[in-house]
């Protein structure tokens, strides 16, 4: 039996060589992408705050059945992020990226509480 494990991929990176242009249009847009909102979905969510700085950081959800899944998980990550700043024209740079197995995260203080009386 595979049970499916969820991933959450997060890639950072910073803007580079924006035209005004492109600088008016990402401050325009900036309300939707605010930190304050940030969440991972499989689209992938792009939060940024360019009147403070140049980083942006996309989240990911992405699923697999085995632990070495998170890689491919990683790379298609990397690559709609890379995709969705090219087909805008953003100039980009210093591309990371960093994943986590949910299956393997430590429960928070809740969830052992909530394990603890399930397993009662």
């Amino acid at each position: 039996m595979s049970t499916t494990r969820t991933f959450r991929i997060t890639v950072r990176g910073s803007f580079d060589g924006l035209t005004d242009d492109q600088r008016a249009e990402l401050l325009a847009a900036a309300p939707e992408h605010d930190m304050l909102r940030a969440q991972f979905t499989a689209e992938g969510h792009l939060s940024y705050d360019l009147a403070a700085r140049p980083f942006f950081t996309f989240r990911f959800l992405d699923s697999g059945e085995a632990e070495e899944d998170i890689l491919d998980a990683t790379a298609r990550a990397e690559l709609a992020a890379e995709s969705w700043l090219a087909e805008r024209g953003y100039g980009f740079k210093q591309l990371k990226s960093q994943a986590q197995d949910m299956s393997l995260a430590p429960l928070g203080k809740r969830q052992r509480r909530e394990a603890a009386r399930s397993g009662a």
